[in-house]
């Protein structure tokens, strides 16, 4: 396992880290308790020391989970998890301090600890990056040792650049993969000049990216995958992030032409980006997450392959993704 400096934070971060939206079940299943045990424990095995939560995840019970995990750990494994989207309904005078400091706390006492490495707004509404008062309410919330950082999570590359105006920014978790290039282009190289890590999220668009699928895959009833396609829950961006699914898999073809094992080209293609802190793949095994976590030993792509990769994403899938996001 290759580490990355988290920004501002000065962590040094497995390059591959491990999201936990689906920790312990599948998306829509009952949680498994000894599953996300067993995911936490493979996963620092195999030298991941970087997790990412949050308090929605599971109703919190991805946050105890690993909760009871630290407490098993004496190496530092650094935790950060997500606020605000417990709000209903989810608005932008919702981000105010009384509110934040409650789901601190109460993160705080899922699990069990005493400070969160790094507390992220959990992708507010636009207008909350020109609320220069919860910014300062975090800032409070860092002097008084509730969190030793704060970043944000976004949808649009746009909130990523207002946020970074704020000075106690640390950290940004933006979707990027195959199917989502336009933050290269417009926010990494901000992102590098202002010491600003670089979380990735979504690196195999809801497991699109993986190949796996085809027109005739069926996703259970409580999957985003299934009911989220138009945005009907969440930004439709959080899904096959925002790809018509049929265009996806059409592109998906061809990208399997290029690369035989294209989920892990695919991870590794988001670490050929030196402003990339970490990739936060979720797994639903154990297995799941060994094997993304091998994916940092890869040797580098090449530039013929990199070229194919804006090839295919010009003729499938640039417009429109490439303006919404």
């Amino acid at each position: 396992m290759k580490y990355r400096k988290l920004g501002k934070t000065g962590f040094e971060i497995s390059e591959i880290s491990l999201g936990t939206w689906q920790l312990g079940c599948k998306w829509g299943d009952p949680f498994d308790w000894k599953e996300a045990e067993r995911i936490l424990n493979r996963a620092y095995e195999a030298g991941i020391n970087f997790i990412d939560t949050a308090d929605v995840y599971n109703g919190g019970l991805s946050e105890e989970a690993i909760g009871r995990f630290l407490k098993t750990k004496k190496d530092k494994v650094f935790v950060a998890t997500k606020a605000g989207r417990r709000l209903s309904p989810h608005v932008a005078s919702g981000y105010n301090e009384q509110n934040i400091r409650g789901f601190v706390e109460d993160s705080l006492k899922n699990m069990d600890i005493e400070t969160i490495d790094l507390l992220q707004l959990h992708c507010p509404p636009t207008d909350v990056y020109y609320n220069y008062k919860m910014f300062e309410a975090l800032d409070s919330l860092k002097r008084e040792g509730k969190i030793r950082h704060y970043g944000v999570s976004v949808e649009r590359i746009e909130e990523a650049l207002k946020a970074m105006t704020f000075e106690g920014v640390a950290t940004v978790q933006i979707i990027f993969n195959m199917f989502r290039l336009r933050p290269a282009e417009v926010f990494f190289p901000l992102a590098r000049q202002n010491n600003v890590g670089i979380i990735v999220r979504v690196p195999l668009a809801s497991g699109l990216l993986t190949g796996k699928f085809d027109a005739n895959t069926k996703f259970g009833e409580g999957d985003h995958r299934n009911f989220n396609r138009e945005g009907k829950a969440f930004d439709k961006g959080e899904t096959f992030s925002g790809v018509d699914y049929e265009t996806g898999l059409a592109a998906v073809a061809e990208l399997k032409k290029v690369f035989p094992d294209l989920p892990a080209s695919a991870l590794k293609y988001v670490l050929m980006y030196d402003a990339v802190s970490c990739v936060i793949p979720g797994a639903s095994n154990a297995e799941q997450a060994v094997r993304n976590a091998a994916m940092s030993d890869m040797p580098p792509l090449t530039g013929e392959q990199m070229d194919k990769v804006r090839e295919i994403y010009g003729k499938y899938i640039k417009n429109p993704v490439h303006y919404i996001w």
